[in-house]
């Protein structure tokens, strides 16, 4: 292992100073993974570390897991590590708590620096794997502290101050935006949740009722057992009730009953008209039984 910046004056860097105070400088690398180590800095220790993790690697590229693909953001301001499809921050390794970086001479693909973690305070071993450009990487995070400790001496401390509370609102964003995320698929669940459970609470062999039938006019046909005032009519409205036939006696002008002649007493009339009276009635009874 080497250490790989030093702060010379002589020294020529790779980027301008503008590409990694006002941008970044993206890498395109393999993400072995981070394990924890005792000290800050140390050849040995980031040995171990690397070594630990090839180990792990081999053990998952035994069981069919490929290594993760990952993208390198390096600025003043620390390094980003994030998904290369959908950007998605991964870790935000702030420079100012980056207290070790070499590449590995006996491997020339593998770099790593040592990070101490803003929420545990452990010291943290970042491994990568990078077929071309391992070198050239740390160079890069090397020329990143060249840049921010120049900062630091122009502004007298204050720039340091400001990066850290820049690196703490975008933490805060970043853990606000990974709330908001696990909020939305909590919600998403419990929305398929609710319909699974509308679909298996339905009745299942439930009929929707059926209008009744009309003949050719459109009109419901007549039935004797169907009771009128169930049936609506055509505006959704229903039909007057039937006025019920009253059993009142209805009396003329004068408060007298009508004159039925055949509900009169047989001794009422003369026999010449009883007779005739007693033939209608005949007639009458013959008609009404065979209506």
């Amino acid at each position: 292992m080497n250490r790989a910046f030093s702060r010379k004056k002589d020294k020529t860097w790779m980027h301008t100073p503008e590409a990694l105070s006002k941008h970044y400088i993206p890498y395109n690398a393999k993400f072995l993974g981070s394990t924890e180590v005792e000290q800050p800095k140390g050849t040995e220790v980031v040995r171990d570390a690397v070594r630990k993790l090839k180990f792990a690697r081999h053990i998952k590229k035994s069981e069919g897991q490929k290594i993760p693909k990952v993208e390198l953001q390096i600025s003043i301001y620390g390094v980003k590590i994030l998904e290369p499809k959908t950007k998605e921050v991964q870790h935000n390794c702030q420079l100012h708590r980056i207290s070790f970086c070499a590449d590995d001479k006996t491997d020339k693909r593998i770099f790593t620096f040592i990070c101490k973690d803003s929420e545990s305070n452990k010291h943290l071993c970042y491994v990568f794997d990078s077929e071309k450009c391992a070198e050239e990487i740390t160079l890069t995070i090397g020329q990143a502290f060249d840049l921010a400790y120049r900062k630091f001496l122009e502004s007298g401390g204050k720039d340091v101050e400001t990066r850290k509370q820049i690196a703490g609102l975008q933490k805060r964003i970043q853990d606000l935006e990974t709330e908001n995320m696990e909020l939305k698929n909590k919600v998403q669940d419990l929305e398929n949740q609710l319909r699974t459970t509308q679909v298996s609470t339905s009745p299942a062999g439930s009929v929707t009722p059926k209008s009744p039938s009309t003949d050719i006019f459109d009109m419901i046909p007549f039935s004797p057992i169907s009771h009128q005032s169930s049936i609506p009519t055509r505006n959704g409205t229903q039909p007057p009730p039937v006025p019920s036939r009253s059993t009142e006696i209805k009396r003329d002008l004068f408060g007298a009953e009508p004159f039925d002649p055949f509900n009169c007493g047989a001794g009422d009339f003369p026999p010449d008209i009883q007779s005739k009276l007693d033939e209608m009635q005949r007639q009458r009874w013959r008609g009404s039984k065979w209506d």
